[in-house]
């Protein structure tokens, strides 16, 4: 079994390939819908992350701020290595 990973910047083709791969049957798992679903409000996932972040990552509606996530993330080494 062979296991393809697509990546690339914002309109370059990932969901193009991705529906190409669907429509030929092969299987697809989309990493955004598998993060929005640990991200769910409430979920494990989420209590980690709040407790890891801090509640101003939160929504008004308490769902995560996922850019706001993103920046924090990706603007900092440390917080790249929390687990």
């Amino acid at each position: 079994m062979r296991i393809v990973g697509l990546t690339g910047g914002i309109a370059s083709g990932k969901s193009t390939v991705s529906n190409l791969f669907k429509a030929s049957g092969i299987p697809v798992v989309d990493a955004d819908v598998v993060a929005r679903n640990v991200l769910k409000k409430g979920s494990c996932g989420w209590k980690r992350v709040v407790a890891a972040f801090g509640e101003e990552i939160l929504l008004p509606s308490r769902e995560v701020d996922r850019p706001k996530l993103g920046q924090m993330v990706f603007s900092s080494h440390s917080k790249r290595q929390l687990r």
